[in-house]
């Protein structure tokens, strides 16, 4: 069969993306990607230690980045996007900026960095108060807190599951729980930490159910990207990037709008550990 009429593959859009050693959920932030665009992965070198601040300045050094944005050069990606939260914010936000200037210098394209996009997505969404919550451990939390906060943004509560390893292998079920239980505490909107947590399925619910916009890791990276691109990162129902739900949740009883996937029912954890108002004997949860 004579296919050259098809005219070969659509013209790509390429997004490099420079991830930790241990990153598991490439196919997570395919799901936030048109068409058009490709993804170019690549990621930092193995070192034995396990999630914690020393890690996250590890797969941050500026060599390290510098390396891996120059393995990205030959496949000539429009935009650069450092997909890792801890090791973008352990060094405040003057460090995040060194990041991107690092990266750009490497590559001579535009680059992001995870909790750089994060504080972007908070201005796109008009938010000043936010809950977090995330994977880590207490001192990692604690960390990210504080970058936010020096943005000015009010923290209203911190859950966390005090985990430091395999992080891209809790279910959804235990990542709603733990929304669910964090504390809003006036938030205007709810970030979920962690590039390597899975969250794309259950953003829409916990927005139907929270009624706030629910931001997480990958969204924010894979937003932040797409808009150097001039296009539109793919999330049906997600209040940053469908327009639509900001006006508020769509529930499934209301005429003429479409069904919000649900995921089952499962009870809220009265034990999900809370930063700072609580003082914790040890770090994190199961």
């Amino acid at each position: 069969m004579d296919v050259s009429f098809l005219g070969g593959p659509v013209p790509q859009r390429g997004v490099g993306v420079v991830a930790p050693f241990d990153f598991a959920l490439d196919r997570e932030l395919w799901r936030w990607v048109p068409d058009e665009v490709s993804l170019h992965l690549t990621r930092t070198p193995y070192v034995p230690v396990e999630v914690s601040l020393d890690l996250a300045r590890l797969i941050s050094e500026h060599e390290t980045l510098h390396e891996a944005v120059r393995t990205l050069t030959a496949v000539a990606p429009e935009v650069v996007a450092y997909a890792c939260t801890s090791g973008s914010f352990v060094d405040g936000i003057a460090g995040e900026r060194a990041m991107c200037e690092a990266m750009t210098r490497a590559g001579a394209v535009p680059s992001v960095t995870t909790s750089g996009a994060l504080l972007e997505a908070l201005v796109e969404l008009g938010v000043r108060r936010v809950a977090l919550v995330t994977p880590y451990t207490v001192s990692v939390t604690r960390a990210l807190e504080a970058y936010v906060a020096e943005a000015g943004v009010t923290v209203t509560s911190c859950a966390y599951m005090g985990l430091t390893r395999h992080i891209w292998k809790v279910p959804y079920r235990e990542v709603a729980d733990m929304a669910r239980g964090a504390g809003l505490g006036g938030a205007e909107a709810l970030f979920i930490s962690c590039t390597n947590l899975p969250t794309y399925d259950v953003i829409p619910q916990l927005e139907a159910e929270l009624r706030i916009p629910v931001i997480s890791a990958n969204q924010v990276t894979m937003w932040a990207a797409l808009r150097h691109l001039g296009t539109r990162a793919v999330g049906p129902y997600q209040a940053l990037i469908d327009p639509a739900a900001r006006l508020g949740p769509v529930l499934p009883d209301v005429p003429g709008l479409p069904d919000v996937p649900v995921l089952p029912d499962v009870p809220v954890l009265p034990d999900v550990p809370r930063l700072p108002d609580e003082e914790q004997q040890q770090e994190g949860w199961t």
